[in-house]
């Protein structure tokens, strides 16, 4: 706790590599995601370093939502 009685939250935080393993891409590739805005991502001196919580939110969303396939795969509805 802090002085003013506030507790004080421990950041979950991830390297850049275990944040790829656990997404299952290449550390290129979540440079790109970092990269383009979609995974945000923390700069301390040369390192970088992700916050689980928003990898997690990151994930979901990624999520296919019912009824989208067809469309994410760029199919017609008889195809």
């Amino acid at each position: 706790m802090g002085s003013n009685g506030a507790s004080i939250e421990k950041i979950s935080w991830m390297s850049s590599k275990e944040a790829s393993e656990y997404l299952g891409v290449s550390l290129q590739t979540l440079y790109r995601f970092i990269d383009d805005g979609s995974l945000p991502a923390y700069q301390m001196g040369r390192v970088i370093r992700l916050k689980y919580p928003e990898v997690l939110e990151f994930i979901e969303g990624l999520r296919i939502r019912p009824g989208t396939l067809n469309s994410v795969l760029g199919r017609t509805q008889n195809g």
